[in-house]
């Protein structure tokens, strides 16, 4: 049972829309009760994803919702984009893979922060990454 269905929806188009989902973000987790560490963790993860989608797919869409139950504490954050898609995930997620951009840590690190990590990606059609963090009630 979800207590609240609150929804913030950011499009990404430029750089500055990295700066704004994560602030959002960040402010939104500290709204349902996250501590600063869990927050600092989503707003990494959520500027990693939203960086990715500008840089490989000229943009896209941040949703992020509550999806809490009495007892635990959840945000779900779903970036989607439009792009050339990734032709190999478990390549992808693999440490040390890189596009020629970076330096191999994005995908896999974000992974490593978040509770739940889900990608769909079909080549020449685009990606979508769901992340989610859990926090018990106190």
């Amino acid at each position: 049972m979800t207590t609240n269905s609150a929804v913030i929806e950011v499009t990404l188009c430029t750089v500055e829309d990295i700066v704004l989902v994560r602030k959002k973000v960040r402010t939104f987790a500290q709204t349902l009760g996250f501590g600063m560490a869990d927050q600092t963790r989503l707003a990494t993860a959520v500027s990693e994803l939203a960086r990715n989608a500008l840089q490989y797919a000229s943009g896209g869409k941040c949703l992020v919702s509550d999806h809490s139950t009495l007892e635990t504490m959840v945000v779900r954050v779903q970036v989607s984009d439009s792009g050339p898609g990734i032709a190999d995930i478990s390549w992808a997620m693999g440490d040390g893979y890189t596009s020629g951009q970076g330096m191999g840590v994005g995908l896999p690190g974000c992974k490593r922060l978040m509770d739940n990590f889900t990608i769909v990606s079909t080549p020449d059609v685009g990606t979508t990454i769901t992340v989610e963090m859990h926090a018990n009630r106190r």
